[in-house]
């Protein structure tokens, strides 16, 4: 782990965490996923003081993460860009919204890194399968969730084999993780992670970076 390694998360409300927009320490990372890997690796790597930095956005599908790529993430300059989307584009779909008329997640989820790679190369990527349970907010269309959430997760790892990043598994975790607790006990809805749900993505995060030797 190089001195000073900027870490960059990114995505939707999962990410998001109802972070500060300001310069509050203590807010500024949400109370998410993204504030224990923080926290954690923060304290472990203190000496080399790395940065983390969150950058997601509540109701954003990938396509809104490609239009403020250059803002949130290319002038960062990030040496990690943790990416974890899905559920949005998804939402629309389900819901029959015009903004899900066209699914448009792998093209632009393919945009997206490509164009990481051209700007930010040494950039390690880490991309994160959107999660889904069956709980109040997907039951009464679960079949039609589960769907598109499953595409999109093999898309997901799909690209994470093209371009070399590494993948955080999380639809078994949860599905695991459910077997000693309701589902509603991790996602409270269905797609959004109570406090135990976001210790469980951390440590997924945190496992798969490891053995992708992210820090190097």
């Amino acid at each position: 782990m190089k001195k000073r390694l900027v870490v960059l998360f990114q995505g939707d409300s999962i990410t998001d965490g109802n972070r500060d927009r300001g310069t509050d320490l203590n807010h500024i990372l949400g109370h998410g996923y993204a504030y224990i890997i923080a926290a954690k690796l923060g304290n472990e790597y203190a000496h080399l003081q790395p940065s983390f930095i969150n950058r997601g956005i509540s109701g954003n599908r990938v396509s809104d993460l490609y239009a403020r790529w250059n803002e949130d993430a290319i002038s960062l300059k990030p040496d990690v860009v943790s990416l974890l989307i899905g559920v949005n584009d998804a939402w629309f779909t389900v819901n029959d919204q015009p903004g899900g008329f066209t699914d448009r997640f792998e093209r632009a989820y393919r945009h997206l890194l490509q164009e990481t790679k051209e700007v930010l190369p040494d950039a390690k990527l880490v991309l994160c399968e959107p999660f889904i349970l069956k709980t109040s907010a997907t039951a009464e269309k679960w079949a039609l969730w589960w769907e598109i959430i499953s595409r999109y997760q093999q898309i997901v790892l799909r690209l994470a084999k093209e371009f070399g990043a590494v993948h955080v598994p999380l639809q078994a975790a949860f599905e695991e993780a459910a077997q000693k607790a309701d589902a509603e006990y991790w996602l409270w809805d269905g797609m959004h992670p109570t406090a135990a749900g976001h210790d469980l993505l951390a440590k997924q995060w945190l496992a798969a970076a490891e053995n992708g030797r992210v820090w190097e």
